[in-house]
């Protein structure tokens, strides 16, 4: 795996991250498919749309339907059907979202299954077993995501676990074909913040993720620590930030050095009628839209857009029709992909000053 600056603007990056299944054109946005397959998409949805790359979820996939039966099957890209670059997250999340259903000691993370109720140790030895297993692209480690707000005592543990267990996450890493990232923790604490990017950033690892925002902070806060971090990181490996969809947001965070992101967002929002259009969100059950024979975005270039009017998408959305989240997830992905696709032309064209101001004017009181 190998990651180029190509252009700078600023902070801002335009870049190159080569993998073993192609090269992922930064700054980007990968759709979420924890279970193995982004919702109401099929791979060849995705690739009509000039989707780079998926996440999936190494906690979900591991529970059901094991990661040794796709391992047998060939493979997470086999199994799923999806030749481009995967990336798996590491069930980190759900050591934050699933707290009721887990124990943290130093070793790792004791889990109940959400299913049936049986308990999986997950150590950071064993999360890197099973991402070998399923063959993904790049592989985060196990770490703890601490919650907003959060007491001292509590991120200063989460990031004395998190450094620990990636560096038996190193130890343990065997697939040179495999990316391996860090992870950057450390709660809302500055200082906290700054250890961790040093550590990590010290580690010589394939890539840097930063993990534990877009937990319920402010997006103030949130764009201080990745003002806090972003420099103490390398030049010339790629930074990721976890769980970030919005479009206002995402601009953002480019401006100040990101180049990876991946959020359910597009696809949550999708399938309660929300769409994403370059004027903001509509929310297509309103009563207003019930006779709106404009496409769901006219600005939007996508077949959902050139084909279906916003009454015809509502109306399958009031009569229960499969086709009404399908429709919307396909639009919401694809906007999010183009989203990504006008920073960095704006970035590689020199213009992305102006479009980020454009961007600010636009969104600031309609997201």
């Amino acid at each position: 795996m190998r990651f180029e600056v190509q252009v700078r603007a600023g902070a801002a990056r335009a870049g190159l991250l080569h993998t073993p299944r192609g090269v992922v054109p930064t700054p980007c946005f990968m759709p979420v498919g924890t279970q193995g397959t982004v919702r109401a998409l099929a791979p060849d949805d995705l690739r009509r749309i000039g989707t780079p790359m998926v996440l999936a979820n190494t906690f979900h996939l591991y529970l059901r339907p094991g990661h040794e039966l796709i391992h047998r099957a060939g493979g997470l890209h086999a199994f799923m059907g999806w030749d481009g670059p995967i990336l798996t997250d590491s069930g980190g999340f759900q050591v934050f979202s699933l707290a009721h259903l887990r124990r943290v000691g130093n070793d790792g993370v004791v889990f109940r299954s959400p299913f049936d109720g049986s308990e999986h140790v997950f150590t950071p030895e064993r999360v890197a077993e099973i991402q070998q297993a399923l063959g993904s692209d790049i592989v985060m480690p196990l770490d703890v995501c601490s919650p907003y707000p959060c007491g001292d005592d509590e991120a200063r543990q989460a990031l004395d676990r998190t450094i620990r267990w990636l560096e038996r996450a190193r130890a343990a890493h065997r697939s040179p074909a495999q990316g391996l990232f860090g992870i950057v923790q450390g709660g809302f604490d500055l200082r906290l913040r700054r250890q961790a990017a040093l550590a990590v950033g010290a580690m010589d690892l394939d890539g840097v993720a930063i993990g534990g925002l877009s937990v319920g902070e402010p997006h103030e806060t949130m764009y201080e620590i990745l003002a806090t971090v972003l420099p103490l990181l390398p030049e010339d490996r790629p930074r990721y930030l976890m769980g970030l969809g919005s479009a206002p947001a995402l601009a953002e965070a480019v401006a100040r050095g990101v180049d990876l992101f991946d959020c359910a967002l597009p696809t949550r929002a999708a399938r309660t009628g929300v769409v994403l259009t370059q004027n903001g969100r509509i929310n297509l059950r309103n009563a207003r839209y019930r006779e709106d024979l404009r496409p769901l975005d006219p600005a939007c270039a996508c077949e959902v857009c050139r084909t279906f009017s916003r009454a015809y998408v509502r109306h399958l959305f009031k009569a229960n029709e499969m086709l009404g989240p399908r429709l919307v997830t396909f639009h919401n992905v694809f906007f999010t992909t183009r989203w990504m696709t006008e920073m960095r032309q704006a970035i590689v064209g020199g213009t992305f000053d102006a479009w980020l101001a454009e961007v600010r004017r636009r969104y600031a009181t309609r997201w």
